[in-house]
């Protein structure tokens, strides 16, 4: 399923004991943000009955939209996009399709959004917690309106799907009050943890992936993880980063060979960037698409400052083949690679630039999946989710919190006049008027 190779290697014994110490903190549930770590039973947040009922929910609005608009932010799309990217073909045909909304503030971006709508059939799945995230508040109304104007209100409360709170919340009162079909995001997983919860499984389901597969995948890593007490491969990638940052290696660059991994390298980042940035601590997360990316920020990885270590999320195995031909001209001068794979070519580009890359000082790791399907993902998806709260622990803070992502809300319900932030408002234009 998942292996991970040492490209470079580290001998710190005191951290090694320190981040073993985190380990059991998690598995025992001593760790700080303990309330959050309903993710780690995927059992309990993804049980055979409600997979279930995602496949019959499926059955029965199959063939009622092209379109899904997923309106979400955060890790209320991040995960399912990821999934769905990774899974479909390059050049997706197939209905229905999934498109993104509420996770930006850009008018321009609904405007077009509202006006494709006009012209295609769809469907509208809106993932909130609270149901007051401003932007995906702002996506809603636009959608909810817009599908109502559409389709009628009878038959828009059949496409429109939420997924929040169990009992309380503005989406759950919305939902309640208009006949909306709901699913529950559960009390102890935050929103960057829900992948293999309802938040995840519906749109990747919808999208026509075995969520059966993605729930599997994810349960025999965690029987993997848990069984291996000692030094598993969660604790290794755990130790591997905090032993590059005490090194002065701030900044780790996930890479990929394969473009499809875009967004699970978004989604990553988001994991890791949200879950350890606290108290002035934390690996800054970044980004990169290998082969193509070696073309723009290929030289500074090779001799830039030497703050970035690296980890190389590689597929083993391609789906599907492609051979470069013979050509008699050979004008191109690329004959000596006829006959052979694009995976192979990708492979040898991904073994020599991990070898250029060392020779130029930068550390690698390297997590390698055998080939790219449903349980694979879902495994990879939990070891992140493991891996994540162990090095959270080694660091010294809590894994499962944000506080910092509410200061740049307040400053903008303040200067948008929102009720009971005059005092704020009053403040913040003196700043901005200087």
């Amino acid at each position: 399923m998942i292996k991970l190779i040492e490209h470079t290697p580290y001998r710190n014994e005191i951290l090694q004991k320190q981040t073993v110490r985190s380990y059991y903190d998690l598995i025992s549930s001593k760790g700080e943000g303990s309330e959050w770590l309903g993710w780690m039973d995927v059992n309990n947040i993804a049980p055979p009955s409600l997979i279930n009922e995602i496949e019959n929910l499926i059955q029965t609005m199959s063939g009622i939209a092209d379109y899904i608009v997923v309106a979400g932010i955060g890790g209320s799309y991040l995960g399912a996009k990821a999934v769905i990217e990774a899974l479909s073909t390059s050049f997706p045909s197939k209905k229905p399709q999934i498109i993104y909304a509420g996770h930006n503030l850009s008018e321009d971006y609904h405007a077009d959004l509202l006006a494709f709508l006009n012209n295609v059939d769809y469907s509208l799945i809106v993932i909130s917690k609270s149901g007051t995230t401003t932007e995906t508040s702002v996506s809603f109304r636009l959608l909810q309106k817009h599908c109502e104007k559409k389709y009628g209100i009878r038959s828009s409360q059949k496409r429109i799907i939420c997924i929040t709170d169990k009992t309380k919340g503005a989406l759950k009162l919305l939902a309640d009050k208009k006949g909306y079909k709901s699913f529950v995001i559960p009390d102890d997983v935050g929103g960057r943890y829900s992948v293999l919860s309802p938040v995840g499984l519906l749109p990747i389901g919808m999208a026509g992936f075995n969520i059966k597969e993605l729930v599997q995948g994810a349960i025999e890593m965690s029987k993997i993880l848990n069984q291996q007490k000692e030094y598993n491969i969660a604790v290794r990638y755990a130790l591997f980063r905090n032993d590059m940052l005490n090194n002065g290696y701030m900044v780790e660059v996930m890479t990929a060979f394969e473009p499809k991994m875009f967004y699970l390298i978004e989604w990553w980042k988001q994991l890791f960037g949200e879950s350890e940035g606290k108290n002035h601590k934390g690996i800054f997360p970044a980004g990169a698409i290998y082969t193509t990316d070696l073309h723009s920020m290929g030289q500074y990885m090779q001799e830039g400052q030497r703050i970035v270590f690296e980890t190389v999320l590689s597929i083993a195995h391609a789906n599907d083949t492609c051979i470069i031909p013979h050509d008699p001209d050979n004008y191109d001068a690329l004959n000596y690679i006829a006959g052979k794979r694009i995976s192979n070519i990708n492979t040898q580009a991904k073994n020599g630039t991990i070898l250029a890359h060392q020779d130029g000082g930068v550390p690698v790791i390297e997590i390698e999946m055998d080939c790219l399907n449903e349980k694979n993902l879902g495994a990879l998806i939990y070891f992140f989710e493991f891996s994540c709260a162990i090095s959270g622990y080694t660091l010294g803070i809590n894994p499962f919190n944000q506080p910092g992502v509410e200061a740049y809300k307040k400053n903008m319900f303040a200067l948008l006049k929102k009720e009971g932030y005059e005092k704020e408002y009053e403040i913040l234009q003196k700043r901005i008027n200087k």
